[in-house]
């Protein structure tokens, strides 16, 4: 029985691709989908992809706050759907009816960030931590201590990311402060561990982290999961992903239609193709980050074994959509550690 519904949606997806034309405007995560699968779909389809890249949650935001955006299918974490759809920004499409729907793990199913399975089918996830050049660091990785408040080998040496979200995260995590904390005084705990840390810190950027840290510029660098094993495996870095007692920050990146968008049909029909099982091997091959969906293990390039950094051995708590009260605590810790 599973398998005639399988193969029913299978044809499902592949009717609706086929019929596909016109464009499709992605805003996703820079580099995040395979090249060969857009080439794919556009023969598939007759559709022409146009694809634009950014590397924050908060771009993709102010993106569509200032509306009139042009995109027909976004990508935000789990913490970002969550917000676009309180804000009235994610269309309705109906996502659990979807073909795409019956491939994701049931564990992704009916989460906090869209109860209903309305507005997003997941594409990605992950974890956020620290990685480590051991040319230029030979100690310990199992805490978020090590990071935050740095022995002399690391002092100099450390680079986070251009902004909050995560950064702040772990710092909760290494404090014991929960994420969207609305309590001033366990916010001033997470400045004061982050202004203790500056003077150590060589940057705060999201841009160029694999050349950074893989070139051995800084010895420790906020990063992810799957971008630090692909710089170590492909480009033979000697990079290690910590894995802290204190817990990873998660994510998880999902497939949203900007509410008003002109090509929803064409956008539905990449969520399903993106979503078959090939298609999504395929991608996971590329972008080395773990699979909500169904792939082929047997064709899977990622496994515990060479790829520990998707496979975490510690807790992975996920970034959660906070209260104004406390986003505007996260957005003045920020802004008074970088000014």
């Amino acid at each position: 029985m599973k398998k005639t519904l399988y193969l029913a949606a299978s044809v499902a997806a592949l009717a609706t691709a086929a019929h596909a034309d016109g464009e499709l405007n992605l805003y996703v995560w820079s580099d995040s989908i395979a090249p060969e699968l857009i080439q794919k779909f556009e023969t598939e389809t007759g559709t022409k992809v146009n694809m634009d890249g950014y590397n924050s949650n908060e771009d993709l935001l102010t993106k569509l706050q200032a509306g009139s955006s042009g995109y027909d299918l976004v990508m935000p974490s789990q913490h970002f759907v969550r917000i676009l759809i309180d804000q009235g920004l994610a269309e309705n499409i109906g996502a659990k009816d979807l073909p795409a729907f019956q491939q994701v793990d049931e564990k992704w199913r009916g989460q906090w960030w869209d109860e209903t399975n309305e507005y997003s089918v997941p594409f990605a996830y992950g974890t956020a931590g620290y990685t480590v050049n051991r040319n230029q660091y030979k100690g310990a990785v199992d805490s978020w201590k090590d990071f935050f408040e740095p022995g002399p080998e690391l002092q100099g040496k450390i680079a986070l990311l251009s902004y909050p979200d995560e950064v702040v995260g772990a710092a909760e995590l290494y404090l014991g402060v929960p994420f969207c904390s609305e309590d001033p005084a366990e916010m001033k705990k997470v400045l004061d561990l982050l202004m203790a840390q500056k003077p150590f810190v060589a940057a705060y950027t999201s841009d160029n982290i694999e050349n950074r840290i893989g070139g051995g510029e800084v010895a420790a660098h906020f990063w992810w999961d799957g971008n630090s094993m692909k710089t170590r495996l492909n480009d033979g870095a000697p990079i290690e992903y910590a894995m802290p007692k204190e817990g990873l920050v998660g994510w998880l990146d999902s497939l949203v239609v900007p509410k008003g968008a002109s090509n929803i049909d064409n956008a539905k029909a990449f969520i399903n193709f993106m979503s078959n099982e090939e298609n999504a091997t395929i991608q996971y091959n590329y972008y080395g980050h773990a699979s909500p969906v169904k792939i082929d293990m047997t064709k899977a390039k990622y496994t515990p074994e060479n790829a520990p950094e998707l496979f975490p051995t510690v807790k992975v708590e996920f970034s959660r959509a906070c209260s104004p009260a406390a986003q505007d605590l996260v957005t003045k810790v920020w802004t008074d550690l970088l000014q």
